[in-house]
Formats: C-alpha cells, structure tokens, sequence
C-alpha cells in the first residue's frame, strides 16, 4: 500500500516532469536544464521509497528510465544538434525491461 506522502510526492514528481518537459517545447534551455535535477531526484527518491514492493519497484525503475531517456534526448535537442537519440534509446529499453519483467515474470508468480 503506498502511503499518502509517497502519493503526494509522486504527484510533485509528475509537475516538475511536466514542467521540464514544457521547457524543452517551448526551447527554455536553461529551465529545462535545470528541471531535469529535482525530476530525476524525486524519482529516484521514489524509487528507494518503493524498493521493498518489487512491484512499485519495477514500475518507478521503468519511470527512472524514461525520465533519464528524456531528458537526454532534450539535452541533445539542445545542445547536441539532436545526436544522443541512441543513449536516450538505451534509457527507453531499459524501462521498457523493467515493465516488461513485471508484466512476463513476476506478475505471473504474483497471481500463482
């Protein structure tokens, strides 16, 4: 059961997310610089928060994963003429394996 400070926090998390990711649209560089730093944090905080339910785990794992895919690919929109697509990917798959491991293996043990 996730606590209600753990749901308030995740509810920060999802602001601050939109608020670099509407930097990055709207081409605010240094904002959405910055805003990858409480993003990031926050999700990691949740990350070592849920760290015993594997569940809540696997999810905030795969949520780490996108942050950081996403926030490389603005970096490189930015900065790097849009070249650190490949690096982002690597973010992407890594938190598409999170989700897929919990959706193909310890979910199927759960529900046994």
């Amino acid at each position: 059961m996730i606590s209600r400070k753990l749901r308030d926090i995740e509810n920060l998390h999802i602001t601050l997310w939109l608020i670099k990711d509407t930097c990055w649209v709207m081409l605010w560089r240094p904002l959405g610089m910055i805003m990858i730093i409480p993003t990031v944090f926050v999700a990691i905080y949740l990350t070592v928060k849920s760290w015993p339910d594997v569940k809540e785990r696997l999810h905030n794992l795969a949520v780490c994963g996108w942050i950081l895919a996403n926030s490389t690919w603005m970096t490189g929109e930015f900065y790097f003429e849009d070249s650190l697509r490949i690096p982002a990917v690597c973010f992407f798959v890594f938190g598409l394996g999170c989700i897929g491991w919990w959706q193909l293996v310890k979910r199927k043990h759960e529900v046994d």
